[in-house]
């Protein structure tokens, strides 16, 4: 087996291996079933932890370790208003709704 370059391309766009590799550890990160539940909840709207506890039903705790996760991987983005954290989908993470369109 020899080594091969194989040019991939979104939309025409050349694709970099370590875009590829980026993407593929946010799909990792995305593909637990809660986690997606959450990104899901939150494709049009941020929201609080505790508004995202009454729609999936677990506990806060659970619910933070997921969003800390999400956030760190990159998935989420957070801000602060006064003592409620607001989370949403990180804008260069909405495609991975749609998948491969987050490669570029």
């Amino acid at each position: 087996m020899h080594d091969q370059h194989h040019n991939i391309t979104v939309n025409g766009v050349p694709i970099q291996e370590a875009d590829i590799e980026l993407a593929s550890r946010s799909l990792k990160a995305a593909s637990h079933p809660l986690r997606l539940k959450i990104m899901c909840l939150l494709q049009s709207n941020e929201m609080t932890v505790h508004e995202i506890v009454e729609r999936v039903g677990t506990t806060q705790s659970n619910i933070s370790q997921h969003l800390g996760l999400m956030r760190d991987k990159g998935l989420l983005s957070s801000h602060r208003v006064a003592n409620r954290v607001y989370y949403r989908l990180a804008e260069s993470r909405l495609a991975l709704l749609q998948v491969c369109s987050s490669l570029r």
